[in-house]
């Protein structure tokens, strides 16, 4: 980026001394910014953090290694991501994007306009303990409406919320794995093979049990219901 930026300066045909040809280049550098910070939007923005995480507990909770693959969840958590946050993206490309492509809406008013449908989101999934965390030690007052909220003090009270969340969700999943677990080194014990590793001899019973209950199912339903 910054040898983006510096080539731009050093370039007088590019600039020179014509006031569109500068605005021409700051809005391309805003663009590249926005698609270089498109990764942590994508992360920290949208029900990603939370589906990933609550995925990566039911492997651990398994204790299956690596099955599913890393590649696997990711991409089931990214395109249950798409189909969450369709409604969402939906009003952003209908407010902000194709305004602003139609010429109808300058960079500053499309990002306000964009912004609005992701902080409603983010508003209702945040935890107000949370928001005041971030609004308290930035020395705000507390808001009277959602306008009144800064996005640098929304963004990381929803990732905090969506990982507490995450987190509770991946408690409830562990429990039966936990039971079956202590059923199986209590079993081993008493039979006095305590030389046996008892997640080898749980593992199957814990998959067992999670086909029979139609685990995956009940993940996923339970992760869109909770949006």
């Amino acid at each position: 980026m910054i040898v983006f930026l510096q080539g731009i300066l050093d370039s007088g045909g590019l600039l020179g001394d014509d006031p569109e040809n500068l605005t021409t280049s700051l809005q391309l550098v805003f663009l590249i910014t926005v698609l270089s910070l498109a990764p942590a939007i994508l992360i920290l923005m949208t029900s990603f953090t939370r589906i990933v995480i609550v995925l990566s507990f039911v492997r651990m909770g398994l204790a299956t290694q690596q099955m599913p693959p890393t590649q696997v969840l990711i991409s089931l958590a990214l395109f249950m991501t798409f189909f969450i946050m369709a409604p969402v993206f939906g009003e952003v490309n209908e407010q902000s994007i194709t305004p602003l492509l139609d010429g109808e809406l300058n960079q500053e008013e499309a990002f306000n306009e964009a912004a609005t449908p992701m902080k409603e989101f983010m508003s209702e999934h945040t935890r107000e303990k949370d928001l005041s965390l971030f609004m308290g030690y930035a020395g705000m007052e507390r808001p009277e409406t959602l306008d009144d909220i800064p996005l640098t003090a929304l963004v990381p009270a929803f990732a905090i919320s969506e990982l507490k969340t995450a987190f509770q969700i991946g408690f409830l999943i562990f429990v039966p794995f936990l039971v079956i677990d202590m059923i199986v080194a209590s079993v081993l014990m008493s039979m006095g093979m305590m030389m046996l590793p008892p997640v080898m001899i749980s593992l199957p019973f814990k998959i067992l049990l999670f086909v029979l209950v139609d685990g995956w199912y009940l993940i996923v339903e339970s992760l869109l219901i909770s949006y």
